[in-house]
């Protein structure tokens, strides 16, 4: 399933820079304080402050409602979700949005996608089962990508026939192995589970990551990860998930495809406060940029 041109039309950078936007409690969660105006408004404001310090994508996840689902969230999540997403895409313009419904309800990421106009989506566990905070969670891929297919956002056309084919229409399915904050309910190496991510899952592009929300990815792991996926298809991305940093971003910069970000970029790094656009902007300083384009492109 993996299409590596499309992800070069999704983001044409060396290794992009994807901001994460980090919600405030939404409707029905514990710390839901009631009034969803100023939830959207200091979405926006993170957004923007990753626009203006250079991002070249974002992502919007419902990270203040923990203790999170292990799978489905209610309609009221995917509800607010949708609005404030729609509002962020708008404002992104051409640059790409994505969505992460933690902790892993696909089926709903990928249906505020599809209203929103968000071109991508993170499944934290698309194979396998893992044991997590939550209890065990299953991987949806065989759902998802019959849902994504149903709604006509796989890339194959509009008379749904055949495979996809990566167009403009294409939701891509970033999905992370070895998740953070999770452990395989059987011992499962690395390199089996980024095949198994995307031979048997489907996935566009996977994810690794540190053990935790900030905790650095090892070099080590990104080597492995990208071998893996080389065997699988050339070119396949191979994104880090967690604990990029103005220390750590070069060296992970050339053992990737895209760095996801969001606690480093917080002011003073802390992760409830507001996104520095500074701190965005030293750290897009420190990646490559645009990749060769092709003669017909």
């Amino acid at each position: 399933m993996a299409d590596a041109s499309h992800w070069q039309r999704l983001f044409p950078q060396a290794c992009p820079l994807i901001g994460v936007v980090h919600l405030w409690p939404l409707p029905g969660s514990p710390r839901w304080a009631g009034d969803l105006a100023a939830v959207e408004r200091a979405a926006l404001a993170d957004a923007q402050a990753y626009l203006d310090g250079g991002a070249d994508g974002l992502i919007v996840e419902n990270f203040g409602d923990a203790p999170f689902f292990a799978s489905a969230v209610p309609p009221e999540t995917v509800a607010a979700m949708a609005r404030i997403a729609s509002a962020v895409v708008a404002m992104a313009g051409e640059r790409p949005v994505g969505i992460n419904v933690l902790r892993n309800d696909a089926l709903a990421a990928l249906g505020i996608a599809a209203a929103s106009g968000a071109r991508f989506i993170r499944v934290n566990v698309l194979t396998g089962a893992t044991v997590t905070d939550q209890g065990l969670i299953q991987g949806p891929a065989a759902e998802l990508l019959r849902r994504r297919r149903l709604l006509g956002c796989d890339g194959g056309g509009a008379d749904g026939r055949g495979p996809g084919t990566g167009g403009a229409d294409r939701i891509a399915i970033l999905a992370d192995v070895l998740v953070k904050h999770g452990a395989p309910l059987a011992p499962l190496p690395l390199e089996e589970a980024v095949r198994d991510t995307l031979e048997r899952g489907g996935a566009d592009a996977v994810i690794v990551s540190g053990s935790g929300t900030g905790q650095p990815t090892a070099l080590a792991d990104l080597e492995r990860a990208r071998r893996a996926a080389a065997q699988v298809a050339a070119g396949v991305p191979v994104l880090v998930g967690s604990g990029a940093t103005l220390e750590t971003a070069t060296a992970l910069a050339s053992r990737c495809d895209g760095l996801i970000v969001g606690s480093a970029l917080k002011r003073d790094g802390q992760l409830a406060s507001p996104v520095d656009g500074q701190r965005v902007r030293a750290l897009r300083h420190q990646l490559p940029g645009l990749l060769p384009q092709s003669p017909q492109d």
